[in-house]
């Protein structure tokens, strides 16, 4: 075999795998695709600095790894508001026709596996990422190339994302779980479970075996050169990407509403586990305009299917304490599987909730899977009620310290900043990656620590010695100087971290960045309508955010104290013309919307997602709708992209 034939016999396998594995549509027998196989294996055996990477060869799967690396997305990964029926699927899109009326839509299924995200560059597969955090993810690129689905390369100039959901199909989980019972090995609770799994094997040879399936669902970085959301998926299968199945153009909510009839009959039968409906609003240029919330897109939503529904009895409830100190009541139920899952307990939420529904211990309850994941019980069966059931009462003291507990509207809370519930799951979180990312205080480790009496409280980790640490068991001079430096390190660490690793009630961590550049350690002193004024915050995060201040202000002051969490302090030219304005973006912009947040934040400027009256400039793209024309309305002044950055280069 020649070079030229054997580059020639590659384009041939990939034809024949794409038909096979993304069109379910074979051009060739198994003996055929096999036989050719081997020829170019054999090839490449005498041959090894003539291997392609675009060979099927490749596809096998690399030497196992220790562990995966981080990896950033160019373009966050978004979670989706979910909508659950019709009323609030139209809802949301009137929130969209106030501004934009006559916008369109894009319709299609919203796939149960796990989230890749897959770079290309200059049309060659150079990375492919998990979801993570929807910012940083693991980085998974060998084991994304032993799948069939995904192609090695593309023909595309440049740099983009192609996102979707590496699933398994029904039948191939079941193969996959009855191979696993011959081997006496743990059964994977369903397809979803399956194929995050694979995912993140360790032994890409072992993902490779696995049969999963790429399925596109959307385009991140690159996307803004497309004029449609539809038009980007089927672009994507020109890739050779699989074709999204039951891609719709809709014109408004009843044609959405049609289409989640058909997606919904179709869900029991169609081969891939399917659940819900993704809604993206279609023109791109309006979805950079209006723009996105702390946790998620405005132009998107997901309407999820109903969840999958059982019976079960509660056989008692137990109470769990959180970090906040709220207490949970929590069903201990008859097991019952749904959807592959056994189900043992269920949240109950509040008390009011368990008044409001009339539940009981020994009641039949229905129960779902909320979004397919978290149980939850929806109603009890009152027709089934024998005379042994039992209110469930209220508490009166904390069932881990036994302190009295504060009844809050419908919250009960253990006040108690010493009870163990507290102590613990505070210190765990605030430790943790997204917090303080105290390398080895672990869950194990700081339940260790409590338990010997070492640390009672947060401020306790600072004063840790290394000669503690040698008393307990297992613990050496290296590991406990490591910890130590560790602790050490955190002090003068960011402070949106230090903000975040309070673990302050609905407070995350792009809230916690949008409170730390805001108000910087002022941020433990605001008011109710100072957080208002943020865009994306809403009341129940200025309660919290309030309500945390107030019963932990000794707390907050000694750990700033110790901590001192830096602020970049900018020096701020208040003559310049941005200076303490509020700014409005709309439109399509040349450059990254994020770059130009930072060049106006650098002048003093604020950013605002709406325009009204007080609005001192809007600065347009291309393709700007009703934001512009209301600015203009408003005699509000209007710069384009060109003419604000004429200012920046002024100064």
């Amino acid at each position: 075999m020649t070079q030229q034939e054997y580059s020639s016999n590659i384009q041939k396998l990939t034809k024949m795998a794409y038909h096979y594995y993304v069109l379910d549509d074979p051009i060739a027998t198994d003996s055929q695709y096999d036989e050719l196989y081997h020829q170019v294996l054999e090839f490449e055996r005498q041959n090894p600095t003539l291997i392609s990477p675009n060979s099927p060869t490749q596809r096998v799967g690399d030497t196992p790894l220790e562990s995966f690396s981080k990896n950033s997305h160019i373009e966050r990964m978004w979670s989706l508001e979910d909508v659950f029926n019709q009323a609030e699927m139209q809802e949301w899109c009137e929130r969209i026709y106030k501004s934009y009326p006559h916008s369109h839509f894009t319709c299609s299924p919203k796939f149960d596996g796990a989230s890749l995200n897959l770079l290309y560059r200059n049309g060659i597969l150079v990375s492919a990422t998990t979801r993570g955090d929807g910012i940083v993810g693991e980085l998974v690129t060998s084991n994304a190339r032993t799948i069939q689905s995904i192609p090695l390369s593309i023909d595309f100039k440049g740099e983009i994302e192609i996102r979707g959901e590496v699933v398994i199909a029904k039948d191939d989980f079941e193969k996959i779980n009855n191979e696993r019972l011959g081997q006496n090995l743990s059964l994977f609770a369903n397809p979803r479970n399956a194929a995050a799994g694979s995912l993140r094997q360790l032994d890409s040879k072992i993902t490779a075996k696995r049969k999963l399936r790429f399925m596109p669902w959307g385009i991140g970085a690159g996307l803004t050169q497309f004029g449609s959301f539809y038009e980007a998926l089927q672009k994507i299968t020109d890739f050779g990407f699989a074709p999204v199945p039951f891609l719709t153009h809709c014109k408004g909510s009843d044609d959405i509403m049609q289409m989640y009839k058909i997606l919904i009959s179709k869900r029991d039968e169609y081969p891939i586990m399917l659940d819900g409906m993704v809604i993206m609003l279609d023109e791109i240029a309006i979805q950079q305009s209006l723009g996105w919330t702390i946790k998620a897109p405005r132009f998107a939503c997901a309407f999820k299917f109903p969840a999958v529904e059982k019976s079960s009895k509660i056989l008692d409830v137990t109470l769990q304490v959180g970090r906040t100190g709220i207490i949970t009541p929590v069903a201990e139920l008859e097991p019952v599987e749904i959807e592959g899952a056994m189900i043992a307990r269920a949240t109950l939420h509040n008390f009011s909730e368990i008044e409001r529904k009339d539940i009981r211990i020994n009641d039949e309850v229905i129960i779902i899977r909320s979004g397919d994941v978290i149980p939850k019980i929806i109603k009890p069966i009152t027709a089934l009620r024998d005379g042994t059931q039992i209110p469930i009462t209220k508490p009166t003291h904390c069932p881990v310290c036994k302190q009295e507990l504060l009844i809050e509207e419908i919250f009960i809370k253990c006040q108690n900043l010493s009870c163990e519930a507290r102590v613990i799951e505070s210190i765990i979180h605030f430790a943790s990656k997204k917090a303080l990312n105290i390398d080895g205080l672990g869950e194990k480790i700081v339940i260790q620590l409590f338990e010997k009496g070492l640390i009672q409280s947060i401020l306790d980790i600072y004063s840790l010695q290394e000669s503690q640490l040698l008393t307990l068991e297992g613990w050496k001079e290296k590991r406990a100087k490591n910890l130590i430096v560790a602790i050490q390190n955190t002090i003068g660490v960011e402070l949106w971290r230090f903000i975040n690793a309070l673990g302050i009630e609905h407070i995350g961590e792009g809230a916690s960045k949008r409170l730390a550049q805001s108000f910087g350690k002022d941020t433990f002193s605001v008011d109710f309508q100072q957080i208002l004024s943020l865009d994306g915050f809403g009341e129940e995060m200025a309660y919290s955010l309030i309500e945390f201040n107030h019963a932990n202000k000794e707390l907050i002051a000694k750990l700033l104290e110790i901590i001192s969490p830096k602020i970049e302090q900018l020096k701020l030219d208040e003559s310049h013309i941005f200076y303490n304005k509020s700014i409005v973006l709309t439109g399509t912009l040349n450059r990254p919307r994020d770059e130009i947040v930072e060049m106006l934040e650098s002048k003093g400027a604020k950013i605002s997602s709406s325009v009204s009256k007080k609005t001192d400039f809007v600065i347009y793209g291309e393709k700007a709708g009703s934001k512009l024309e209301k600015a203009q309305n408003l005699g509000v002044k209007t710069l384009s992209e060109r003419e604000f950055m004429g200012y920046m280069q002024e100064s």
